[in-house]
Protein backbone atom coordinates (compact mmCIF):
# COMPACT_ATOMS: atom_id res chain seq x y z
CA UNK A 1 0.00 0.00 0.00
CA UNK A 2 1.02 3.64 -0.38
CA UNK A 3 1.47 5.13 3.07
CA UNK A 4 2.47 8.49 4.52
CA UNK A 5 3.68 9.02 8.07
CA UNK A 6 3.35 12.51 9.50
CA UNK A 7 5.90 13.15 12.22
CA UNK A 8 9.10 11.09 12.18
CA UNK A 9 10.21 11.31 15.77
CA UNK A 10 10.61 8.16 17.83
CA UNK A 11 7.21 6.69 16.96
CA UNK A 12 6.94 7.90 13.37
CA UNK A 13 10.47 6.99 12.25
CA UNK A 14 10.10 3.44 13.54
CA UNK A 15 6.63 3.09 12.03
CA UNK A 16 7.70 4.42 8.64
CA UNK A 17 10.76 2.19 8.43
CA UNK A 18 8.89 -0.90 9.61
CA UNK A 19 6.00 -0.35 7.18
CA UNK A 20 8.44 -0.02 4.27
CA UNK A 21 10.32 -3.10 5.44
CA UNK A 22 7.02 -4.98 5.31
CA UNK A 23 6.67 -4.07 1.65
CA UNK A 24 4.61 -0.87 1.65
CA UNK A 25 5.69 2.29 -0.19
CA UNK A 26 6.18 4.94 2.48
CA UNK A 27 6.94 8.64 2.68
CA UNK A 28 7.77 10.21 6.03
CA UNK A 29 7.09 13.92 6.50
CA UNK A 30 8.34 16.25 9.20
CA UNK A 31 9.13 19.94 9.65
CA UNK A 32 12.50 19.16 11.26
CA UNK A 33 14.99 19.48 8.39
CA UNK A 34 17.91 17.98 10.34
CA UNK A 35 15.86 14.92 11.24
CA UNK A 36 14.71 14.47 7.65
CA UNK A 37 18.30 14.81 6.38
CA UNK A 38 19.53 12.13 8.78
CA UNK A 39 16.73 9.70 7.99
CA UNK A 40 17.17 10.27 4.24
CA UNK A 41 20.73 9.03 4.70
CA UNK A 42 19.40 6.01 6.63
CA UNK A 43 20.82 7.40 9.88
CA UNK A 44 18.61 6.99 12.93
CA UNK A 45 18.46 10.29 14.90
CA UNK A 46 18.13 8.32 18.17
CA UNK A 47 19.24 4.95 19.49
CA UNK A 48 16.83 2.08 18.94
CA UNK A 49 18.09 -1.48 18.43
CA UNK A 50 17.31 -2.77 14.94
CA UNK A 51 16.23 0.57 13.51
CA UNK A 52 19.45 1.38 11.58
CA UNK A 53 19.28 -1.96 9.79
CA UNK A 54 15.61 -1.57 8.87
CA UNK A 55 16.17 2.02 7.75
CA UNK A 56 19.07 1.01 5.53
CA UNK A 57 17.18 -1.90 4.00
CA UNK A 58 13.96 0.04 3.37
CA UNK A 59 15.76 3.10 1.97
CA UNK A 60 17.93 1.01 -0.34
CA UNK A 61 14.83 -0.77 -1.66
CA UNK A 62 13.35 2.52 -2.80
CA UNK A 63 10.21 1.96 -0.76
CA UNK A 64 11.06 4.56 1.89
CA UNK A 65 11.82 8.24 1.58
CA UNK A 66 11.61 11.30 3.81
CA UNK A 67 10.76 14.92 3.05
CA UNK A 68 9.67 18.22 4.56
CA UNK A 69 7.20 18.74 1.70
CA UNK A 70 3.66 17.94 2.83
CA UNK A 71 2.46 17.71 -0.76
CA UNK A 72 4.31 14.39 -1.01
CA UNK A 73 1.49 12.73 0.95
CA UNK A 74 -0.89 13.23 -1.98
CA UNK A 75 0.35 10.00 -3.53
CA UNK A 76 -0.58 7.96 -0.44
CA UNK A 77 -3.88 6.29 0.39
CA UNK A 78 -3.30 5.78 4.11
CA UNK A 79 -1.87 8.54 6.29
CA UNK A 80 -0.51 7.85 9.79
CA UNK A 81 -0.23 10.81 12.17
CA UNK A 82 2.49 10.10 14.72
CA UNK A 83 3.44 13.46 16.21
CA UNK A 84 4.18 14.00 19.87
CA UNK A 85 1.75 15.07 22.58
CA UNK A 86 3.99 16.46 25.33
CA UNK A 87 2.78 17.67 28.68
CA UNK A 88 1.52 21.24 28.52
CA UNK A 89 3.77 23.91 29.97
CA UNK A 90 0.71 25.31 31.78
CA UNK A 91 -0.28 22.13 33.61
CA UNK A 92 -0.74 18.38 33.38
CA UNK A 93 -2.89 18.27 30.24
CA UNK A 94 -1.56 17.03 26.90
CA UNK A 95 -0.37 19.70 24.48
CA UNK A 96 -2.22 19.00 21.22
CA UNK A 97 -0.72 21.81 19.16
CA UNK A 98 1.43 19.43 17.13
CA UNK A 99 -1.47 17.08 16.44
CA UNK A 100 -3.69 19.95 15.30
CA UNK A 101 -0.93 21.42 13.14
CA UNK A 102 -0.26 18.05 11.54
CA UNK A 103 -3.91 17.58 10.65
CA UNK A 104 -4.19 21.12 9.29
CA UNK A 105 -1.25 20.55 6.95
CA UNK A 106 -2.22 17.00 6.02
CA UNK A 107 -5.79 17.82 5.06
CA UNK A 108 -4.55 20.19 2.37
CA UNK A 109 -3.40 17.12 0.40
CA UNK A 110 -5.77 14.29 1.37
CA UNK A 111 -8.29 12.93 -1.16
CA UNK A 112 -11.77 11.47 -0.71
CA UNK A 113 -11.47 7.76 0.02
CA UNK A 114 -8.19 8.16 1.90
CA UNK A 115 -7.88 6.83 5.44
CA UNK A 116 -6.20 9.00 8.07
CA UNK A 117 -4.91 7.02 11.04
CA UNK A 118 -4.06 8.66 14.35
CA UNK A 119 -1.30 6.97 16.33
CA UNK A 120 -0.49 9.76 18.79
CA UNK A 121 -1.52 9.32 22.42
CA UNK A 122 -4.33 11.82 22.89
CA UNK A 123 -7.01 12.66 25.49
CA UNK A 124 -10.31 10.87 24.97
CA UNK A 125 -12.55 12.97 22.74
CA UNK A 126 -9.75 14.16 20.46
CA UNK A 127 -10.47 11.68 17.66
CA UNK A 128 -14.15 12.59 17.57
CA UNK A 129 -13.24 16.28 17.25
CA UNK A 130 -10.74 15.57 14.49
CA UNK A 131 -13.19 13.31 12.66
CA UNK A 132 -15.55 16.28 12.35
CA UNK A 133 -12.71 18.34 10.94
CA UNK A 134 -11.86 15.63 8.40
CA UNK A 135 -15.51 15.34 7.32
CA UNK A 136 -15.72 19.10 6.90
CA UNK A 137 -12.45 19.55 5.00
CA UNK A 138 -12.32 16.34 2.93
CA UNK A 139 -15.74 14.69 2.58
CA UNK A 140 -15.25 11.02 1.81
CA UNK A 141 -12.02 10.65 3.80
CA UNK A 142 -12.21 8.58 6.98
CA UNK A 143 -10.43 8.90 10.32
CA UNK A 144 -9.35 5.87 12.33
CA UNK A 145 -7.42 5.74 15.61
CA UNK A 146 -4.75 3.06 15.98
CA UNK A 147 -2.85 3.53 19.26
CA UNK A 148 0.74 2.31 19.55
CA UNK A 149 2.03 0.03 22.29
CA UNK A 150 5.75 0.21 21.63
CA UNK A 151 8.43 -0.60 24.17
CA UNK A 152 11.59 1.41 23.72
CA UNK A 153 14.38 -1.01 22.95
CA UNK A 154 11.91 -3.34 21.20
CA UNK A 155 10.02 -0.85 19.03
CA UNK A 156 10.84 -2.40 15.65
CA UNK A 157 9.75 -5.84 16.83
CA UNK A 158 6.60 -4.41 18.43
CA UNK A 159 5.66 -2.65 15.19
CA UNK A 160 6.23 -5.67 12.95
CA UNK A 161 4.84 -8.23 15.43
CA UNK A 162 2.47 -6.39 17.80
CA UNK A 163 0.80 -8.20 20.68
CA UNK A 164 -2.54 -6.64 19.68
CA UNK A 165 -4.00 -4.21 17.16
CA UNK A 166 -6.68 -1.72 18.15
CA UNK A 167 -8.71 0.13 15.50
CA UNK A 168 -10.97 2.97 16.60
CA UNK A 169 -13.35 3.61 13.70
CA UNK A 170 -16.71 5.29 13.04
CA UNK A 171 -19.91 3.29 12.73
CA UNK A 172 -21.18 2.03 9.40
CA UNK A 173 -19.52 1.16 6.12
CA UNK A 174 -16.87 3.89 6.41
CA UNK A 175 -15.62 2.34 9.63
CA UNK A 176 -15.77 -1.19 8.24
CA UNK A 177 -13.77 -0.10 5.20
CA UNK A 178 -11.17 1.64 7.37
CA UNK A 179 -10.78 -1.55 9.43
CA UNK A 180 -10.33 -3.62 6.26
CA UNK A 181 -7.65 -1.25 5.02
CA UNK A 182 -5.80 -1.41 8.34
CA UNK A 183 -5.97 -5.20 8.11
CA UNK A 184 -4.17 -4.86 4.77
CA UNK A 185 -1.56 -2.56 6.28
CA UNK A 186 -0.89 -5.07 9.06
CA UNK A 187 -1.52 -8.14 6.88
CA UNK A 188 1.49 -10.07 8.15
CA UNK A 189 0.59 -9.60 11.81
CA UNK A 190 -3.08 -10.37 11.18
CA UNK A 191 -2.16 -13.55 9.30
CA UNK A 192 0.02 -14.60 12.22
CA UNK A 193 -2.92 -14.40 14.59
CA UNK A 194 -2.38 -11.02 16.25
CA UNK A 195 -5.64 -10.15 18.06
CA UNK A 196 -7.55 -7.30 16.39
CA UNK A 197 -9.95 -5.21 18.47
CA UNK A 198 -12.24 -2.97 16.43
CA UNK A 199 -13.97 -0.36 18.54
CA UNK A 200 -15.14 3.24 18.68
CA UNK A 201 -12.86 6.26 18.90
CA UNK A 202 -13.21 6.83 22.63
CA UNK A 203 -12.34 3.25 23.55
CA UNK A 204 -9.31 3.25 21.27
CA UNK A 205 -8.05 6.43 22.90
CA UNK A 206 -8.68 5.05 26.39
CA UNK A 207 -6.94 1.73 25.68
CA UNK A 208 -3.57 3.42 25.40
CA UNK A 209 -3.80 5.66 28.47
CA UNK A 210 -5.49 2.93 30.53
CA UNK A 211 -2.67 0.50 29.71
CA UNK A 212 -0.04 3.05 30.72
CA UNK A 213 -1.96 3.94 33.88
CA UNK A 214 -2.17 0.27 34.86
CA UNK A 215 1.55 -0.33 34.30
CA UNK A 216 2.45 2.82 36.22
CA UNK A 217 0.19 1.73 39.08
CA UNK A 218 1.75 -1.73 39.23
CA UNK A 219 5.26 -0.24 39.34
CA UNK A 220 4.33 2.27 42.03
CA UNK A 221 2.53 -0.43 44.02
CA UNK A 222 5.68 -2.50 44.41
CA UNK A 223 7.63 0.65 45.21
CA UNK A 224 5.12 1.46 47.93
CA UNK A 225 5.74 -2.06 49.26
CA UNK A 226 9.46 -1.28 49.13
CA UNK A 227 8.84 1.66 51.45
CA UNK A 228 7.08 -0.66 53.89
CA UNK A 229 9.84 -3.26 53.53
CA UNK A 230 12.47 -0.67 54.41
CA UNK A 231 10.55 0.17 57.59
CA UNK A 232 10.05 -3.45 58.64
CA UNK A 233 13.14 -5.32 57.48
CA UNK A 234 11.24 -7.30 54.84
CA UNK A 235 12.75 -8.04 51.41
CA UNK A 236 10.65 -6.55 48.62
CA UNK A 237 12.23 -8.74 45.94
CA UNK A 238 11.19 -11.91 47.74
CA UNK A 239 7.77 -10.34 48.31
CA UNK A 240 7.42 -9.67 44.58
CA UNK A 241 8.50 -13.21 43.75
CA UNK A 242 5.91 -14.63 46.12
CA UNK A 243 2.92 -12.58 45.03
CA UNK A 244 3.98 -12.79 41.40
CA UNK A 245 3.21 -16.51 41.38
CA UNK A 246 -0.46 -15.57 41.64
CA UNK A 247 -1.64 -15.70 38.02
CA UNK A 248 -4.03 -12.84 38.72
CA UNK A 249 -1.06 -10.61 39.59
CA UNK A 250 1.95 -11.87 37.63
CA UNK A 251 5.62 -11.07 38.21
CA UNK A 252 6.23 -8.62 35.36
CA UNK A 253 6.55 -4.94 36.34
CA UNK A 254 6.94 -5.89 40.00
CA UNK A 255 10.59 -4.88 40.20
CA UNK A 256 11.04 -2.33 42.97
CA UNK A 257 13.51 0.43 42.25
CA UNK A 258 13.69 4.05 41.21
CA UNK A 259 10.46 3.79 39.25
CA UNK A 260 9.33 4.69 35.77
CA UNK A 261 10.30 7.55 33.49
CA UNK A 262 10.57 8.25 29.79
CA UNK A 263 8.39 10.11 27.35
CA UNK A 264 5.16 8.14 27.90
CA UNK A 265 4.14 6.91 31.34
CA UNK A 266 4.75 10.06 33.41
CA UNK A 267 3.12 12.54 31.06
CA UNK A 268 0.36 10.14 30.00
CA UNK A 269 -0.92 9.45 33.52
CA UNK A 270 -0.87 13.19 34.26
CA UNK A 271 -2.75 13.97 31.07
CA UNK A 272 -5.23 11.18 31.84
CA UNK A 273 -5.93 12.69 35.25
CA UNK A 274 -6.29 16.16 33.73
CA UNK A 275 -8.78 14.91 31.15
CA UNK A 276 -10.76 13.02 33.79
CA UNK A 277 -11.07 16.24 35.78
CA UNK A 278 -12.31 18.05 32.66
CA UNK A 279 -14.96 15.36 32.27
CA UNK A 280 -16.02 15.73 35.88
CA UNK A 281 -14.59 12.31 36.75
CA UNK A 282 -11.43 13.33 38.55
CA UNK A 283 -12.28 11.18 41.56
CA UNK A 284 -12.19 8.05 39.37
CA UNK A 285 -8.45 8.38 38.74
CA UNK A 286 -7.36 10.32 41.80
CA UNK A 287 -5.18 7.35 42.76
CA UNK A 288 -2.92 8.23 39.81
CA UNK A 289 -1.79 11.35 41.67
CA UNK A 290 -0.45 9.09 44.42
CA UNK A 291 1.07 6.76 41.83
CA UNK A 292 3.01 9.75 40.50
CA UNK A 293 4.08 10.86 43.98
CA UNK A 294 5.32 7.38 44.96
CA UNK A 295 7.29 7.21 41.73
CA UNK A 296 9.03 10.53 42.37
CA UNK A 297 9.71 9.67 46.03
CA UNK A 298 11.86 6.71 45.05
CA UNK A 299 14.30 9.00 43.29
CA UNK A 300 14.81 11.01 46.45
CA UNK A 301 15.20 7.76 48.39
CA UNK A 302 18.32 6.91 46.36
CA UNK A 303 19.78 10.32 47.20
CA UNK A 304 18.95 9.71 50.87
CA UNK A 305 20.66 6.30 50.79
CA UNK A 306 23.84 7.82 49.38
CA UNK A 307 23.70 10.52 52.04
CA UNK A 308 23.12 7.99 54.84
CA UNK A 309 25.82 5.57 53.76
CA UNK A 310 28.46 8.17 52.88
CA UNK A 311 27.82 10.37 55.90
CA UNK A 312 26.66 13.30 53.79
CA UNK A 313 26.97 14.43 50.19
CA UNK A 314 29.42 17.31 50.25
CA UNK A 315 32.53 16.28 48.35
CA UNK A 316 31.50 12.62 48.15
CA UNK A 317 32.65 11.06 44.87
CA UNK A 318 29.70 9.24 43.31
CA UNK A 319 29.86 7.00 40.25
CA UNK A 320 26.45 6.96 38.55
CA UNK A 321 25.89 3.98 36.26
CA UNK A 322 23.10 4.80 33.86
CA UNK A 323 21.54 7.95 32.43
CA UNK A 324 18.80 6.73 30.08
CA UNK A 325 15.39 6.08 31.64
CA UNK A 326 15.71 2.39 30.72
CA UNK A 327 18.32 0.13 29.10
CA UNK A 328 18.57 -0.25 25.31
CA UNK A 329 17.59 3.40 24.83
CA UNK A 330 19.24 6.82 24.73
CA UNK A 331 16.03 8.50 25.92
CA UNK A 332 16.54 10.80 28.91
CA UNK A 333 13.05 12.29 28.99
CA UNK A 334 11.96 12.30 32.64
CA UNK A 335 14.78 9.85 33.33
CA UNK A 336 15.05 8.81 36.99
CA UNK A 337 18.76 8.18 36.44
CA UNK A 338 19.60 11.65 35.19
CA UNK A 339 17.32 13.25 37.77
CA UNK A 340 19.10 11.41 40.59
CA UNK A 341 22.54 12.32 39.21
CA UNK A 342 21.57 15.99 39.11
CA UNK A 343 20.08 15.87 42.64
CA UNK A 344 23.29 14.32 43.97
CA UNK A 345 25.37 17.02 42.34
CA UNK A 346 23.09 19.74 43.66
CA UNK A 347 23.58 18.26 47.14
CA UNK A 348 27.33 18.72 46.87
CA UNK A 349 28.46 15.34 45.57
CA UNK A 350 31.12 15.05 42.87
CA UNK A 351 29.25 13.04 40.26
CA UNK A 352 30.86 11.07 37.45
CA UNK A 353 28.28 9.42 35.22
CA UNK A 354 28.26 6.98 32.34
CA UNK A 355 25.81 5.24 30.00
CA UNK A 356 26.34 3.11 26.88
CA UNK A 357 24.12 5.33 24.70
CA UNK A 358 22.70 8.36 26.52
CA UNK A 359 25.79 10.47 27.33
CA UNK A 360 25.35 12.93 24.47
CA UNK A 361 21.69 13.58 25.32
CA UNK A 362 22.45 13.83 29.04
CA UNK A 363 25.30 16.26 28.47
CA UNK A 364 22.96 18.61 26.60
CA UNK A 365 20.42 18.44 29.44
CA UNK A 366 22.84 18.49 32.39
CA UNK A 367 26.23 19.90 31.33
CA UNK A 368 27.25 20.39 34.98
CA UNK A 369 27.93 16.67 35.42
CA UNK A 370 31.14 14.88 34.49
CA UNK A 371 30.66 12.17 31.87
CA UNK A 372 32.93 9.25 31.04
CA UNK A 373 32.67 6.35 28.62
CA UNK A 374 32.82 3.35 30.93
CA UNK A 375 31.88 2.05 34.36
CA UNK A 376 35.56 1.59 35.16
CA UNK A 377 36.28 5.26 34.49
CA UNK A 378 33.26 6.34 36.53
CA UNK A 379 34.22 4.13 39.48
CA UNK A 380 37.86 5.22 39.68
CA UNK A 381 38.42 6.44 43.27
CA UNK A 382 34.65 6.63 43.87
CA UNK A 383 33.27 6.62 47.40
CA UNK A 384 29.89 5.28 46.23
CA UNK A 385 28.76 3.41 43.12
CA UNK A 386 25.08 3.91 42.24
CA UNK A 387 23.41 1.66 39.65
CA UNK A 388 20.33 3.39 38.25
CA UNK A 389 19.82 2.03 34.71
CA UNK A 390 20.09 -1.75 34.44
CA UNK A 391 22.15 -2.04 31.29
CA UNK A 392 23.72 -5.52 30.94
CA UNK A 393 27.11 -3.77 30.86
CA UNK A 394 26.46 -2.73 34.47
CA UNK A 395 24.54 -5.68 35.90
CA UNK A 396 27.25 -8.07 34.68
CA UNK A 397 30.14 -6.13 36.21
CA UNK A 398 32.65 -8.15 38.23
CA UNK A 399 32.48 -6.79 41.80
CA UNK A 400 36.06 -7.89 42.51
CA UNK A 401 37.45 -6.05 39.49
CA UNK A 402 35.37 -2.94 40.19
CA UNK A 403 36.34 -3.10 43.86
CA UNK A 404 40.01 -2.66 42.91
CA UNK A 405 39.16 0.74 41.41
CA UNK A 406 37.02 2.42 44.07
CA UNK A 407 38.11 4.13 47.26
CA UNK A 408 35.34 2.37 49.21
CA UNK A 409 33.29 -0.68 48.35
CA UNK A 410 29.83 0.80 48.71
CA UNK A 411 27.12 0.18 46.10
CA UNK A 412 23.54 1.42 45.93
CA UNK A 413 21.43 -0.75 43.63
CA UNK A 414 18.64 1.49 42.40
CA UNK A 415 17.08 -1.26 40.27
CA UNK A 416 17.58 -4.36 42.46
CA UNK A 417 19.34 -5.78 39.42
CA UNK A 418 22.58 -6.94 41.01
CA UNK A 419 23.33 -10.23 42.78
CA UNK A 420 23.50 -8.94 46.35
CA UNK A 421 25.19 -12.07 47.71
CA UNK A 422 27.92 -11.91 45.08
CA UNK A 423 28.67 -8.26 45.77
CA UNK A 424 28.66 -8.74 49.52
CA UNK A 425 30.98 -11.73 49.16
CA UNK A 426 33.37 -9.42 47.33
CA UNK A 427 33.45 -7.12 50.33
CA UNK A 428 30.94 -4.52 49.21
CA UNK A 429 28.49 -2.74 51.47
CA UNK A 430 25.30 -3.37 49.46
CA UNK A 431 22.06 -1.38 49.67
CA UNK A 432 19.05 -2.03 47.47
CA UNK A 433 15.65 -0.34 47.47
CA UNK A 434 13.29 -2.27 49.72
CA UNK A 435 15.98 -4.80 50.69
Amino acid sequence: MRISVIGVGYLGAVHAAAMADLGHTVVGVDVDEAKIAALSEARAPFFEPGLPEVLASATASGRLRFTTDFSAVADADVHFVAVGTPQSAEGDAADLRFVDAAFASLLEHVSPGDVIVGKSTVPVGTASRLAELVAERVPGATLAWNPEFLREGFAVKDTVSPDRLVYGVPEGEDGARAARILDEVYAGAVANGTPVIVTDYATAELVKVAANAFLATKISFINAMAEIAEATGADVTQLADAIGHDARIGRRFLNAGVGFGGGCLPKDIRAFSARARELGRGDSVRFLDEVDKINLRRRERVVDLVREEAGGLDGVRVAVLGLAFKPHSDDIRDSPALDIAVRLAEGGAVVTATDPEAIANARRRAPQLTYVESAAEAAAAADVVVLITEWPEFTELDPEELGALVSRRLVIDGRNALDADRWRAAGWRFRGLGR
